[in-house]
Formats: structure tokens, C-alpha cells, sequence
């Protein structure tokens, strides 16, 4: 039984459809697997901001995000400390887009994808993904669906019903002690993972933002 008095996981469905083998890495190849990867992600709060912890099955730490409260620019570490990307609020977006960028750059030729709300009101979080070779930004290239009061999340192929990956929020007394948010992240084959995790990192900024801006 889990520690705490109070403990409850959204169940995570199994994909409607597999995504293709192997599916282009977004971030890089090695971040793919050929079987489902389990995720933990955690955000803990101190006195410098909020920053997550991803770990893998076993406990063993695989990635960190680190980010001042007062910038609009989070990274993301490997377990040895090396920037793998960086996220960064295009600030005053009409749909509060965020650019993501390889390795700690914030250079047009380092730039992997945008992820932005699919609408300016939105009850539940609805994100599209658009790739940097898609700048016409008619189709997403990855669509992102959240439940309500985002306690779960499901990630799409596109604007098909293929699910890639699939994310469940925990509640358990010992993260609201101990000032902390715990998800469960389970990624299907040959999707990349750290492209997931930068979603998840995007998602919970936008609904720490406050307000919307102001142009697109």
C-alpha cells in the first residue's frame, strides 16, 4: 500500500493505435525505446522557483528542468548536467506559445518545435505541436488533450487518434506536505520521451501563467 493517508492514479487505457515504428525523435533517437517507458515526473518548490525531476521505473534519475520563477526560460538537464533543450515563453502570444530550442540556444537553428493552445478560451488544455519544418502551422503536428482540472493528459499523433504517450496526475498527502506535484508519465514505443517531457514542463507553465496575451 502507498505511504499517505490519501492516494489515488488516474488509470492509464492502453493506445488505440500504435504510433508507426519507428517514429521520427523530435529531440534525438537516443530518447526512443523500443518498449513503453515509465516516467515519474515530480516538481518540487523551493525558495529559487520550481523545478522537476523525471525519473524512470527503477528510481534512477534521468532528467532534470531547472528555471527562475521571474524568466520565462526552463531547461532541461540529463543526469550528467548537459543542457539537452530549452523551453522559452514567446512572451505576450495570443495563444501562449512556447518555442523550444537544442541544448541551452535560443538560435533559429537550433529550433525544434512550438507548442501553442489550439484556442484563445479553452475550459481543458487543448495544445497543438507544430515541428520547425511546419511553418505554415495549418495542421499540428502533435495534438495534446487534457482532462478536466488537468488530471490527466493524452498525447496524440498529429490530429489522428493515434496515442503516443499518456499522463496521470497522483494526489497523495505526502506531496502536499512535502510541497510537491507527482505525475505518472507512460510513453508508448519508439516515441521520444524527452519531447514528452518538455510538454509536460510547458503545460504546467501555462497554468501557472497568469492571463493571456495579447498577440499571436
Amino acid at each position: 500500500m502507498k505511504e499517505g493517508l490519501l492516494s489515488t492514479e488516474m488509470a492509464v487505457s492502453p493506445p488505440l493505435s500504435m504510433p508507426p515504428s519507428p517514429m521520427a525523435a523530435v529531440v534525438g533517437l537516443q530518447f526512443c525505446t523500443s518498449d513503453n517507458m515509465v516516467l515519474t515526473v515530480t516538481k518540487k518548490f523551493s525558495f529559487s522557483g520550481g523545478y522537476f525531476v523525471i525519473s524512470d521505473a527503477n528510481g534512477t534519475i534521468l532528467m532534470k528542468v531547472h528555471g527562475s520563477p521571474f524568466s520565462s526560460r526552463r531547461v532541461l538537464f540529463d543526469a550528467t548536467g548537459t543542457p539537452i533543450i530549452s523551453m522559452r515563453d514567446k512572451r505576450f502570444s495570443m495563444h501562449q506559445r512556447w518555442n523550444v530550442y537544442r541544448g541551452d540556444s535560443k538560435h533559429q537553428r537550433d529550433f525544434l518545435f512550438t507548442v501553442k493552445k489550439t484556442h484563445m478560451f479553452q475550459l481543458n488544455t487543448e495544445l497543438g505541436v507544430f515541428l520547425a519544418g511546419n511553418t505554415a502551422e495549418q495542421h499540428c503536428d502533435f495534438k495534446i488533450e487534457e482532462s478536466w482540472l488537468g488530471r490527466s493528459c493524452t498525447f496524440y499523433l498529429g490530429d489522428s487518434n493515434t496515442i503516443i504517450a499518456q499522463m496521470s496526475r497522483q494526489f497523495e498527502i505526502r506531496d502536499v506536505l512535502l510541497g510537491r506535484d507527482t505525475y505518472r508519465v507512460t510513453v508508448y514505443p519508439n516515441v521520444d520521451y524527452a519531447f514528452i517531457v518538455a510538454i509536460i514542463v510547458i503545460i504546467n507553465e501555462l497554468h501557472r501563467s497568469s492571463g493571456s496575451n495579447s498577440s499571436s
